[in-house]
């Protein structure tokens, strides 16, 4: 490093929830020690600010925020760096602020909502002494000018040094790094803009700071480190000459300046400066042959076609290239003696190399699945040949039994899981979804199948799989059975699927354990060697299960009650424009506007927050790929309308009564034609509410008229037959494609309705006007909370909602025996608009409000222990 770079501020951006999936899930599972150490390892390793994010849906964000704050409190090695606060929630910011020992940093405020809120927000940050991120956004949008952000900052700047005589050294301006070199002729001179308007900023805005997203300004570039390492080097040669000081920077992929290749750094120059009409052209002619170590070309053409057909093979497993498999499974198959050979040698020999480079994470989940492709297509060609012969077949690893259980109809996870093991040679028999015990039990004794895998999305599956494996012991079933999905977890097999089965039970977290476990069950020798390590780990979850304390103290029914949230009457929202039930439509081109993208990357795998991920060091360039293929999916649907959406919601008088809630037919509010019940937090909670959803409506008796609205929608109509067409011609990976993508429709469709209910069917929020970024965000007034997650996560009540909207007749949508929505891409919920609603876990309840619900619900105590069981503290 030169010492251009030795006064930057370097943030470490780790502790984020939405940005690192490991931080995400251990703040999720409440283990905060751990946690800790990402915290720790970031000012190991050179952070000199740690950026902490605790914005989840799913979280208590402010009481995240408050724990992890106080323990960095009592770590010296942690606290000894400035915190930046960072939340789009002022009160989470304001929460953190009261934790934070020393001076904080907020990240951020802006003008975005106006001058009031902007000087509010800045008068408090000022009482508690901390410094603020200021954004060059104000209420027409971002700055991208540089006579925009010079505009923006200098009257922030005023508005903060007049009018609140805020510290002018305690300001870090953000002026907004963009794209250059898109081939769009209006973002050339984007870099040129944040530099000069920074060396403006900083002469006529004394004392402030200067930060920026660094990486933004290479995005053209993502899968070409070595240009992209030069781009940033010879931005910050002179944005830090202009006054920028402060940025997220990883110093250690930062080009020395003066050791860039000159030809390289004299076309990054022109780019970067603005220097010349073709600057782009040059750069995007030259950037090849920097690829890879930026010493060799790596050109794309076709010289691997020019290798032997054994080669060739492995190239298009590897790359995921058809173009050519068919002529080269051809070449192969007549070189050969018999067309198995083809098979069970280049053929298996590449996807070995796929699998090998899969689990040294050298290549990532989307990959695996087009080499799956290529092998599928290769397979169909010879498979005319095999049969011609009456071959017996290619000998595989091993055969496995997949199902999603009986009641579940989600099936991406397995489906990937499937594929996976396929392209290590395993023989998959998939029998779908809604699976019985009795046809899973059946089939793997007809199939005489090595091990059976069982997978669940929603919380009645855990149920299911106990069922399944107590029927294998009562079958004197020895085969190992494997456990997956995303509400399955090690605790839950340790503690109720594995003592209930002799043989090995194993909890397979992700795709890319699967092979290494299924591998080891094989072989009797190691298999017998992991069933007494997985027995000694279980035994270890189930003691530190046994000796699990709750986090907080639990309180009794009444406590809680006692501390329900108190509902401010003086600010419900607007009665509706009119009560009843209204079908909904809608199509692609207008739902993909609302999508939110970052769960579809996870769904593959990849762990990052989109638009970030893209520009990701690791995964951005596999990232984007599947970004395209993704929209490629989306532009076909709108043309073929090969997928369908529909939906319906409903706006209905209501009222409180305790801890349900009270629908009526009409606003006369005579006719109860639905209760919806509800549960409260039962744990102590000194400076916050133990809530409950029936709290966000007024009480009957208090004679004050309330409403509240529910909905279902679905994007997949079609995605099952569009899948198997696709599944049919060997296409795993668009197959899989399809139904993640409808997945995203459906939440974006959800999204897109309750946007179209606050201005327009209720209307309490007629003059809202956010972009998609800020209702991902949730910066509307309202909420939207779904039936089987943490607000209220009592299945059935999704039948009440059924009820009131008729939802099958309107949309097609059912629900299964154990109320899991068809198609599986669907979503449906509750509508409150109180202003003082928000989303909240009801985590642990204890046996008083299991007795209460139910005696609501006119349950027998067996029948609520069933659908209560994973909040029920033990």
């Amino acid at each position: 490093m030169t010492q251009q770079f030795s006064s930057f501020i370097n943030i470490g951006e780790r502790t984020n929830v939405t940005g690192s999936a490991k931080f995400k899930r251990l703040i999720l599972d409440g283990d905060y020690e751990a946690a800790l150490d990402v915290a720790r390892q970031q000012v190991e390793n050179g952070a000199q600010i740690i950026d902490i994010n605790m914005d989840e849906a799913m979280l208590d964000s402010v009481q995240a925020m408050q724990i992890f704050l106080n323990l960095i409190a009592s770590e010296p090695d942690i606290s000894r760096v400035p915190i930046m606060i960072d939340s789009s929630k002022w009160e989470v910011i304001e929460a953190g602020l009261k934790c934070v020992q020393g001076k904080a940093i907020v990240n951020s405020i802006s003008l975005k909502e106006g001058e009031a809120l902007f000087l509010q927000q800045a008068r408090l940050i000022k009482r508690y002494g901390a410094a603020t991120v200021v954004m060059a956004f104000d209420e027409t949008g971002q700055a991208d000018t540089q006579q925009r952000k010079v505009e923006i900052c200098q009257r922030s700047y005023q508005l903060l040094t007049q009018k609140v005589n805020f510290p002018p050294e305690d300001i870090i301006f953000d002026p907004n790094i963009f794209a250059v070199a898109t081939g769009i002729e209006e973002h050339n001179n984007y870099a040129v803009d944040f530099i000069e308007a920074t060396r403006v900023i900083r002469q006529t805005c004394p004392h402030v700071n200067v930060s920026g997203g660094l990486s933004n300004i290479s995005f053209s570039f993502r899968g070409n480190n070595p240009v992209r390492e030069a781009m940033h080097s010879v931005f910050l040669y002179h944005a830090i000459r202009a006054g920028m000081d402060m940025a997220i920077v990883n110093a250690g992929q930062l080009e020395v300046y003066d050791e860039i290749p000159s030809a390289l750094r004299e076309a990054v120059e022109d780019v970067i400066l603005n220097k010349r009409d073709d600057a782009t052209e040059r750069l995007l002619d030259i950037a090849p042959q920097y690829q890879g170590d930026g010493k060799t070309a790596q050109k794309e053409d076709l010289s691997w076609r020019e290798a032997p057909v054994n080669k060739r093979l492995e190239h298009a497993l590897v790359k995921g290239i058809t173009d050519y498999i068919i002529d080269d499974t051809e070449e192969a198959r007549q070189q050969a003696e018999k067309p198995l050979h083809v098979i069970e040698g280049p053929l298996m020999d590449g996807m070995n190399v796929v699998g090998d480079l899969f689990g040294e994470g050298k290549m990532f989940l989307p990959q695996v699945v087009k080499s799956a492709r290529v092998m599928k297509k290769a397979v169909a060609h010879l498979q005319p040949f095999i049969e011609a012969e009456k071959s017996s077949g290619t000998r595989s690893n091993g055969k496995i039994l997949l199902a999603t259980v009986k009641g579940d109809v989600h099936d991406i996870g397995k489906n990937i899981v499937g594929v996976v093991l396929q392209c290590n040679n395993f023989e998959v028999v998939d029998l779908g979804v809604m699976v019985s015990c009795e046809t899973i039990l059946h089939t793997a004794k007809a199939e005489d199948v090595d091990m059976i895998g069982l997978s669940g999305l929603i919380t009645p599956s855990l149920d299911e799989m106990v069922h399944v494996a107590k029927e294998m012991q009562r079958q004197q079933f020895s085969l190992p059975l494997l456990i997956g999905g995303a509400t399955t977890s090690k605790a839950h097999t340790a503690v109720k699927i594995e003592q209930n089965y002799n043989a090995p039970v194993v909890y397979v977290a992700n795709a890319s354990r699967a092979v290494g476990v299924c591998q080891k069950l094989l072989n009797q020798q190691s298999r017998e060697k992991f069933a007494i390590e997985l027995e000694h780990e279980y035994e270890k979850v189930r003691q530190q299960h046994a000796r699990k304390q709750p986090r907080s103290r639990p309180v009794t029914l009444q406590e809680a009650r006692e501390n329900k949230c108190a509902l401010d009457l003086g600010k419900l929202p607007d009665a509706p424009k009119e009560l009843g039930v209204f079908p909904v439509t809608a199509d692609i081109d207008t739902l993909r506007n609302y999508i939110d993208w970052t769960p579809f990357f996870l769904t593959w795998s990849l762990a990052g927050k989109y638009p970030r991920i893209l520009n990701d060091e690791v995964v951005g360039e596999q990232a984007q790929l599947l970004f395209d293929d993704a929209n490629a999916i989306l532009d076909q649907l709108a043309q073929t309308a090969a997928l369908k959406a529909k939906g319906v919601c409903g706006v209905f008088a209501a009222a409180n009564i305790g801890d349900d809630i009270e629908i009526y037919a009409d606003n006369k509010r005579n006719h109860v034609v639905g209760v919806a019940h509800h549960l409260r937090q039962q744990t102590l909670k000194p400076d916050y509410p133990n809530y409950c959803l029936a709290d966000f409506v007024a009480p009957k008796s208090s004679g004050v008229e309330d409403y509240m609205g529910a909905f279902a929608v679905t994007a997949g109509i079609g995605e099952d037959e569009l899948a198997k067409c696709y599944r049919d011609d060997g296409d795993d990976y668009n197959a899989i494609m399809v139904k993640a993508v409808a997945d995203r429709l459906a939440e974006a469709f959800a999204e897109f309705l309750h946007e179209r209910v606050r201005k327009e069917i209720w209307g309490y929020a007629a003059d809202e006007n956010l972009d998609n970024d800020a209702l991902i965000r949730e910066k509307y007034q309202g909420i939207r909370p779904a039936p089987g997650y943490a607000a209220c996560p009592e299945h059935t009540e999704k039948q009440l909602i059924w009820d009131l909207l008729d939802a099958e007749k309107h949309t097609g949508m059912r629900l299964t025996d154990s109320y899991a929505m068809w198609p599986g891409a669907s979503v449906s919920g509750w509508y409150f608009a109180h202003p003082q609603s928000r989303y909240f876990a009801v985590a642990k309840i204890q046996s008083d409000q299991v007795e209460d619900y139910a005696q609501r619900k006119q349950w027998d105590i067996t029948t609520a222990n069933k659908w209560l069981a994973p909040n029920i503290n033990e």
